[in-house]
């Protein structure tokens, strides 16, 4: 490409992937100058008349306004398949789509508890396997944090540090007894205590 950078892909949204999916398209309509205009929408005028009253100053405003908005919904259209796009196609800008995205894959404020509840048990009965190495567990329980963040959960790092250090395998008892005793667990890092394992 002529200025330098590589040529992005859009993630495509499926069934099962709406939070990473979210992520990765609020970090892409970002690089696109975008991501603002659905966080926040824009007033759009009800007619030609009110369009007329504004001054040249607000007209451009409009103008670019409008366009970006298009510019995103192309892009939130570029991640969806046929059943995706369905669920969007009235929407008539861009704040609109994203909304109607999120309730769909994410479901309403009922839907949002349950999973949530799920989440916690799954959190709660995470444990080192056997035959598992480190990084695996690490994983396991990251993911599963990640999670329950993105779905409101209010969880601090010292909780998943705790939480992994109490469900090691055995064999990493001398080496939980050493951590807990000369670090500071409020202080610790996650990335700090796997690199400590």
């Amino acid at each position: 490409m002529a200025n330098g950078m590589a040529p992005f892909q859009v993630p495509t949204l499926n069934n099962n992937n709406y939070d990473n999916w979210s992520i990765e398209m609020k970090a892409l309509l970002g690089s696109q100058d975008v991501w603002d205009i659905i966080e926040k929408g824009y007033n759009e005028l009800a007619d030609d008349a009110a369009f007329a009253a504004l001054t040249p100053d607000q007209k451009t405003t409009l103008k670019d306004s409008r366009k970006r908005d298009k510019k995103a919904l192309y892009l939130i259209y570029q991640a969806l398949d046929d059943d995706g796009f369905e669920k969007i196609s009235s929407a008539s800008s861009s704040k609109e789509a994203w909304e109607k995205l999120q309730t769909s894959y994410k479901g309403s404020e009922q839907v949002k508890k349950v999973r949530l509840q799920t989440l916690r048990g799954e959190f709660e009965s995470l444990h080192m396997k056997v035959s598992e190495s480190i990084s695996d567990y690490f994983s396991r329980v990251v993911a599963v944090s990640n999670q329950l963040k993105r779905n409101g959960e209010k969880l601090e790092d010292v909780r998943i540090i705790e939480k992994i250090l109490r469900l090691l395998d055995p064999k990493f008892e001398h080496i939980v007894v050493t951590i807990e005793e000369t670090k500071d667990l409020e202080e610790m890092t996650i990335e700090q205590l796997q690199g400590s394992l």
